[in-house]
């Protein structure tokens, strides 16, 4: 099945080479010039990422993305000329998962499309469950249960949770859960990956202040243990 994206921009004659290159690539690709436009795509059809940009006609890629994290956690890259550090936490902050400055080139934008939907839609083989304690973390269907009842993770949530899962009981570096669960890329601050976790144990640990499972390393990172 031929994975779609959804273009969000005004500049028609971009989201045209932009949508030729994907679907060169095997992706299937759909655009929108405005917000409006966008929702009722969005509303008539299922995609597997969208490609937004800030600054749309009477309203703004941040608004967009509020509305829709209402509802989906389909991976959103916000592509923009807009390259404040404002603007990257403001990304972030409402649901983002890449931020990708304009200009940019063909090559860096398919390397982060195709690093995304691998990291959300990766694991279509056996289906692959890791427990510890009262969680399990089903990596294929995305789903995490704390005593049997499901527990709701943002798009990056999950991404931080499952590549923990897959080096539990080992130290890894804060530098290197950035690097490769936001991006080598990414210019996401540490502050970010520092709240992720600390959101995480909010919702797996009993006591967040006193974690079980999400340990601190000191002067090194961050490690799932899972009691075994």
């Amino acid at each position: 099945m031929k994975r779609r994206i959804l273009i969000v921009d005004d500049d028609e004659d971009l989201s045209f080479i932009i949508s030729e290159m994907l679907e060169n690539h095997g992706y299937s690709v759909c655009c929108a010039e405005s917000g409006e436009k966008a929702l009722t795509r969005l509303s008539d059809d299922t995609f597997h990422l969208i490609l937004l940009d800030i600054n749309l006609p009477k309203t703004t890629g941040f608004e967009l993305c509020q509305e829709l994290r209402k509802v989906s956690n389909v991976p959103v890259i916000f592509a923009s000329a807009r390259t404040s550090e404002t603007d990257r936490i403001t990304g972030f902050d409402i649901g983002g998962d890449d931020y990708l400055p304009k200009p940019y080139s063909m090559q860096e934008l398919l390397a982060r499309v195709n690093a995304l939907i691998r990291r959300a839609y990766g694991f279509s083989e056996e289906e692959k469950t890791v427990e510890f304690g009262d969680i399990s973390v089903n990596i294929t269907a995305r789903t995490v249960m704390k005593n049997g009842a499901p527990i709701s993770l943002s798009l990056r949530e999950f991404d931080l949770l499952s590549y923990l899962c897959k080096h539990r009981n080992t130290a890894v570096a804060k530098e290197k859960i950035l690097s490769d669960v936001w991006g080598a890329f990414s210019l996401v601050e540490p502050s970010t990956l520092t709240v992720h976790i600390r959101w995480l144990r909010e919702k797996l640990e009993n006591d967040p202040a006193k974690p079980v499972y999400i340990k601190t390393v000191y002067k090194v990172g961050y490690m799932l243990e899972d009691g075994k």
